[in-house]
């Protein structure tokens, strides 16, 4: 029986089609097994001894000295549960602040008429390009003359506003359908209520991707915090990670171990948010 040419291209694309999907498996593989090479490194180191971290004899698998768990918060010095409470604390705060601020301002400049709408939206395009060393001095000495100095407010209020994420809002409220807004004003809502009850419950995957981002920023400040955390009761985890390396002494095995600590939280809700988070990313590029 002769096969027609038909047959072969369907034959020949079957071939090459598990072929290829064979390859990407293969580079996904490699990519994901690389990746977590660091990680398996933090939690190997987290459960061995100083020893065997700085030792010659590398040992694929550690110890398991799960009694650095116990070592690590009952350390009084560094007080590493005090400052996971306020890691948790700032970051939360700091993500529900900037959404609500970021996003009325994005709103407003988005859908609320104002002859001077676009020379305000330039104004905050203008403050992406000044750097933070410049208004560091300036902010520090604004929060230290209000007495937030080691206060929940010195860490989260400065930190509110930001002109990029605001940006990123405004892009996304200029594409969001305006037919729904306009529903809702025939039944008789303001900006006010067209913003609550219509544009954020319809835009949940894109305050999700942007709360990511920001409660990620937020527990990853080191700066910040270590000018205005100056009391080891204020530290956030950052700093108290740093307070295990000094001129004298590095306990490798509580850095590794704090270090595997401070990472659970900003895994959690990467895996919760993940979904909404790849959505509301692909949603920034909407033409305004």
């Amino acid at each position: 029986m002769t096969t027609t040419a038909p047959q072969l291209d369907k034959k020949r694309k079957k071939r090459g089609g598990i072929l290829g999907n064979t390859g990407l498996y293969l580079a996904v593989g490699i990519a994901a097994l690389l990746f977590l090479i660091p990680f398996y490194l933090i939690l190997r180191n987290a459960l061995s001894t100083d020893a065997e971290i700085t030792g010659e004899n590398w040992r694929l698998l550690p110890s398991f000295q799960w009694g650095n768990i116990s070592e690590l918060f009952d350390d009084q010095t560094v007080q590493f549960g005090r400052a996971l409470w306020n890691s948790t604390v700032v970051a939360v705060l700091m993500t529900v602040g900037t959404l609500l601020v970021c996003s009325l301002a994005g709103y407003g400049l988005a859908r609320i008429p104002y002859k001077h709408s676009n020379k305000v939206f330039y104004v905050v395009l203008a403050t992406l390009m000044v750097p933070t060393a410049v208004t560091f001095v300036p902010s520090f000495v604004l929060v230290s003359s209000l007495g937030w100095v080691d206060t929940y407010r010195g860490l989260i209020i400065p930190g509110l506003f930001s002109g990029f994420t605001c940006f990123l809002f405004r892009q996304y409220f200029l594409g969001f359908p305006k037919e729904l807004e306009e529903a809702a004003r025939v039944d008789g809502l303001g900006y006010w209520g067209a913003y609550w009850r219509i544009v954020v419950p319809n835009s949940l995957n894109f305050f999700a991707a942007i709360a990511t981002i920001t409660f990620i920023s937020g527990w990853n400040a080191f700066l910040w915090p270590l000018v205005i955390g100056q009391d080891p009761s204020s530290w956030t985890v950052q700093i108290a990670l740093s307070s295990f390396i000094t001129n004298q002494t590095v306990n490798f095995h509580l850095i590794f171990m704090a270090t595997a600590v401070s990472i659970l939280p900003l895994v959690f809700v990467f895996l919760f948010l993940q979904r909404w988070l790849v959505q509301g990313i692909a949603q920034t590029g909407i033409k305004g």
